[in-house]
């Protein structure tokens, strides 16, 4: 149901404060004074949300964040297909991150792609106690008998490397003169490191700078521009997004020379640089380079969302207006010839999700950018917050979002979140996979919104009407009626007995 049709905002706010201080109550004083912060309604007009973010999470409160080594290694540099990209430090940390976020590539697997393959050092005590920097070197040169067509190596450093100080750039700078200039790229990206992913994908980037971007040699910038090349940052091609993306920027006129890092490579990284605008979807993990490159090579830089019809057609028209009346015009051709299904969609779809409520709860850009397209569909988005984001994350979502009484919460952990669910009873909760069967098990229908549950895409006009079949699939199902929460099923037999 969806509550603003039976409250006023006032109310809807105030039963919202309510519940908040209803959550915060199980809590010793101390630590509910720091949720606190983290937790709030939104009211309109604000500059932001009103929480606190990029804080560090309550030891002993289970918080649903990535490490450092995640945002560079399971974000940033993961994607990109043709280096390989080596987990040093115990086989742990690269097996949890082997497998893949469904970032779609194009290429053969061992050959020249390397996206799904997992290479670690093994640390074990020796390496502890005696330094891992041998082993490293080792390593890369097993892998490049192995491997000859990868196109470069990253280094990815797991905690024990920060706390016994193995010099992973002087292996690097001694690799890559031994190989004739190879890239290969130390990162510094330790799981301790920060307070969650979201340094990982700053570290990553300033790699990028540093060991790419830095080295590169005129042999290397040699591109042939043209007036319409653009780059798309921060689209890692879950079930390929990018993909569909691309299709609508190449459709009005312009030219992708670069996707960072879904289905990207080291020469596209290199040709970056020549780009004339860099196109930015998820803000927090690639903003960092997209700056740099503009402060250096002058490049400009815009964010945009190809979540649902209204957003690709604002986003279209916003990207047409750094370039000339040809690619103006060829953004409202875009806009046209794909109108017809987009009415088809909308005409399928929202009169079975007329006035349905979702609650978000996501990483990176989604806790905002899919507010559009729920909207599109005629849903309601309730609640939502992000796993890592920063305030300039909550800013965007307050001033272009959400609606006034929108619940917001900042890393909210798992006792949290199934409070605000059991009590606000969406119809649909979008979450990541550590949260999926909770809540289905509570009876409450479920997207897994980091890798569209195996689904997708969701970006551009051809993932649309995927969006919008998922969402009626999970909302819809006539699984609901015929399951019961295994506690409830349990208690009730229990309840009768006694009486």
């Amino acid at each position: 149901m969806s509550f603003a049709t039976t409250e006023s905002i006032e109310e809807i706010k105030a039963r919202n404060k309510e519940l908040i201080q209803e959550v915060l109550t199980v809590y010793p004083d101390k630590t509910a004074k720091r949720r606190a912060k983290h937790l709030n309604v939104h009211e309109a007009g604000k500059a932001d949300c009103g929480v606190k973010s990029n804080l560090k999470s309550i030891p002993g409160v289970m918080t649903i964040r990535g490490c450092a080594y995640a945002g560079s290694k399971g974000v940033v540099w993961g994607p990109i297909k043709d280096m390989i990209h080596i987990s040093h430090g115990p086989v742990g940390c690269g097996q949890y991150s082997w497998g893949s976020r469904r970032n779609y590539y194009a290429g053969t697997t061992g050959i020249d792609t390397f996206v799904t393959l997992q290479f670690t050092s093994d640390f074990q005590e020796k390496d502890i106690v005696f330094g891992g920097d041998k082993k490293l070197v080792k390593l890369i040169d097993e892998l490049q008998e192995l491997f000859p067509l990868n196109n470069g190596i990253t280094i990815q450093s797991e905690c024990p490397i920060g706390l016994i100080g193995d010099d992973i750039e002087a292996v690097s700078k001694a690799k890559s003169k031994e190989y004739g200039g190879k890239t290969i790229v130390p990162v510094r990206c330790e799981g301790f490191r920060g307070v969650s992913q979201s340094l990982g994908h700053h570290i990553a980037n300033d790699a990028v700078r540093d060991w790419v971007f830095d080295k590169l040699t005129p042999e290397k910038s040699r591109f042939e521009s043209t007036p319409y090349d653009v780059a798309i940052i921060g689209d890692y091609n879950i079930g390929g997004d990018a993909w569909s993306s691309r299709i609508l920027l190449e459709e009005m006129g312009l030219r992708v020379i670069a996707q960072w890092s879904g289905d990207g490579s080291l020469a596209e990284l290199e040709a970056t640089p020549k780009a004339k605008l860099n196109i930015l979807h998820c803000y927090r993990s690639m903003n960092y380079i997209s700056r740099h490159m503009e402060e250096k090579f002058g490049i400009p830089w815009c964010e945009y969302n190809f979540f649902g019809p209204s957003k690709i057609a604002e986003s279209l028209r916003k990207i047409a207006g750094y370039f000339d009346d040809r690619i103006k015009e060829g953004a409202e051709r875009v806009i046209a010839k794909y109108q017809p299904l987009v009415d088809a969609v909308v005409a399928k779809y929202r009169p079975r999700l007329e006035g349905k409520t979702v609650m978000l709860f996501v990483g990176g850009l989604r806790p905002r950018h899919v507010i559009g397209a729920y909207e599109d569909l005629g849903m309601e988005v309730i609640g939502t917050g992000y796993e890592f984001g920063h305030n300039d994350d909550y800013q965007r979502t307050a001033q272009h979002y959400v609606k006034d009484g929108t619940l917001i919460y900042d890393d909210v952990n798992g006792y949290e979140f199934e409070r605000f669910v059991e009590k606000m009873q969406p119809d649909l909760v979008g979450s990541g996979i550590k949260e999926k069967y909770v809540f289905q098990k509570m009876g409450v229908p479920f997207r897994q919104m980091h890798s569209w549950d195996y689904s997708g895409p969701y970006h551009g006009y051809d993932g649309f009407p995927i969006f919008a079949r998922d969402m009626d699939m999970a909302i819809n199902s006539p699984i609901w009626g015929k399951t019961k929460a295994p506690w409830k099923a349990v208690a009730e037999p229990r309840l009768l007995a006694a009486e």
